[in-house]
């Protein structure tokens, strides 16, 4: 199969079902040198997130079915052992593939195997902690692995930091990989073994007058690169060479996110992730047609917030994690430079350094996916909510579910932070109520937890004005007649309890606050000898209706969420409003 034959396919899925693109077109020829190099049965390749990963899919054994891409039943958009024996590892965030490679080699060197390990990191997971801590432990780690650095000098927002200004140097340095070939050309030339100990004399003095050093080979690694990353022979001949090095070797790729799609090439960032699209009538025309969103989405709405809060409070600084973009702070960049920071794919060190903000006097918004939140827990736990410090969490993403698949599905963060104290997490119902909660938060003293999902920011129905709102903890509307059933509802699912009260004679509750929650309404509501049920887009294990000793909960099950359509999801899981009808009507309230 060719490289165009790849790209062909990828395409046709992506348009079809959406995905993630720019990333898998740009890595079609380093997916072809694998494997065409290695035994994808019996060699562990070890992808460090998956965005890349669609050409090799497509090269080990699911070419047939690749068009069910992301599809529920069909094949996930990230690599999983579960699907392939070629997929070595679950890759869905990024930063953590060097760590397992590592593992596996010191695993095949305990039991005398002989298979290859291969670690395939992009440029922007380099600079994870995870990453650095692994190229730390590369020598002592107990094996020989090739690392190979994807370098297409464009993460999801753009790379940030020391170490990516680096990988500038070494692709520019030209001047040391001419020299470097003038030497070999003499090895090859003069491979006599009195010469052996000059020749690598020097080699290390040209290292050390043109790059330094390079940083691999100060971690022990032998550095190799940069090799075109899309020409799938060089590629071969570089991983051959680095195979027969004793040392883990570190293989230096360079290439270009969006290969083969102007428009993916042209714009790398708005083709990273995307929907269903139309595939541009020439590959060249350079039209963009990926689809424009003309409603405001959640995102949105919390970069037109921060952005007014902003303007009124010169302590209000906002961070990201190479995530400028998805999670709306795009305009706040650009209107306020200075109070930005994008630490790049470091959500730990995000959250410590927000720590080390708010302490020295300023107020700032961490904005984060819910998915990545989870790896940051202990920086919330022990650097902010010890302290008390006045941190506000916005969590993108949060209780959605869709193709992204398990590792993806923001589904856990509700159970995750709920047991931390000092901690406040609330949930809009709509825009508006986003707006509101973002003002609230950052006058508390205190750590906030504001989630909200993806998608276009609607406004909820309209409260009975007969119901009091609770600020610190609810608001509801009841249906007509004597209701049987409170339905405590999180976010933007208020919506859908309102439908469902209407449906069998209840009230319908927006649980505004997860932390503190309204204890008082909810004492008021059983003394009355109403029927208590939770409806949370979240995980039911430790989740809200758990906090408030729901009599029925409705939410994800205890067991991770596969890829598919956010409705055809809620439907297999019984949260669709029908079947939770069904089961409040005829179920005898029990699940």
């Amino acid at each position: 199969m060719t490289a165009l034959d790849i790209r062909t396919r990828i395409l046709d899925a992506v348009s079809k079902n959406g995905g993630h693109l720019a990333s898998s077109l740009g890595a079609v020829e380093l997916a072809l040198a694998l494997a065409e190099t290695f035994d994808p049965e019996k060699d562990r390749i070890v992808w460090d997130v998956g965005h890349q990963a669609y050409a090799w899919k497509i090269l080990t054994g699911r070419a047939d079915r690749f068009n069910t891409l992301r599809k529920l039943g069909g094949i996930s958009g990230f690599p999983n052992p579960a699907e392939s024996r070629a997929d070595a590892a679950v890759a869905g965030h990024a930063g953590v593939a060097i760590s397992v490679a590592e593992g596996l080699a010191a695993a095949r060197t305990a039991r005398g195997g002989d298979e290859w390990v291969v670690a395939v990191v992009g440029d922007a997971s380099l600079s994870n902690g995870t990453s650095l801590e692994a190229l730390n432990n590369c020598v002592t780690a107990g094996g020989k692995i090739i690392v190979i650095l994807n370098d297409n000098e464009m993460s999801i927002s753009k790379p940030t930091g020391a170490l990516s200004r680096h990988l500038g140097r070494l692709i520019a340095g030209r001047r040391y990989n001419r020299v470097k070939a003038a030497v070999k050309a003499v090895e090859k030339a003069f491979g006599v073994s009195f010469l052996n100990k000059p020749i690598r004399r020097i080699k290390a003095f040209v290292k050390r007058m043109l790059i330094g050093h390079a940083y691999f080979e100060q971690m022990g690694l032998r550095y190799m690169g940069p090799v075109d990353g899309h020409d799938v022979a060089a590629i071969k001949t570089a991983l051959e060479v680095a195979k027969r090095d004793r040392r883990s070797v570190l293989l230096h790729v360079v290439t270009v996110k969006g290969r083969g799609y102007a428009p993916a090439v042209k714009d790398p960032e708005k083709w990273h992730g995307v929907g269903a699209f139309t595939i541009a009538a020439s590959p060249d025309d350079g039209l963009s047609s990926a689809p424009v969103e003309k409603k405001k989405t959640w995102s949105d709405v919390f970069g037109e917030a921060i952005c007014a809060a902003a303007e009124k409070d010169e302590r209000i600084v906002a961070l990201t994690a190479a995530m400028k973009d998805g999670t709306g702070l795009t305009e706040f960049a650009a209107k306020f430079p200075k109070r930005f920071k994008d630490v790049g794919i470091s959500e730990g060190h995000m959250v410590a350094y927000a720590a080390g903000l708010a302490a020295g006097g300023m107020r700032p918004v961490v904005a984060i996916y819910s998915t990545f939140l989870q790896r940051a827990v202990d920086q919330i736990m022990h650097d902010v909510c010890i302290a008390k410090l006045p941190v506000v969490f916005c969590v993108d993403r949060a209780g959605v579910v869709g193709a992204d698949g398990v590792t993806h599905q923001g589904v856990f963060d509700i159970a995750l932070l709920r047991a931390l104290p000092n901690l406040t997490i609330c949930q809009p119902k709509d825009a508006a109520d986003l707006k509101a909660l973002l003002d609230e938060a950052l006058v508390r003293e205190g750590p906030t937890v504001i989630r909200y999902p993806r998608g276009v920011a609607g406004h909820s129905p309209a409260l009975a004005a007969s119901v009091p709102a609770f600020p610190i903890g609810s608001d509801g509307r009841a249906a007509p007649g004597q209701p049987k059933y409170a339905i405590w509802a999180t976010g933007d699912w208020y919506g859908k309890a309102c439908d469902v009260a209407a449906r069998v004679g209840g009230v319908a509750v927006h649980a505004r606050y997860l932390k503190p929650f309204d204890a008082a309404l909810l004492q008021r509501q059983r003394a009355a000898g109403l029927t208590i049920v939770s409806l949370e887009n979240g995980s039911v294990a430790g989740g809200f209706g758990e906090a408030i000793g729901a009599d029925v909960k409705f939410g994800w099950p205890d067991e991770f969420i596969p890829h598919g359509a956010p409705a055809e999801l809620e439907r297999k899981y019984g949260l669709d409003a029908e079947t939770i009808t069904e089961v409040l009507t005829h179920g005898n309230g029990t699940r």
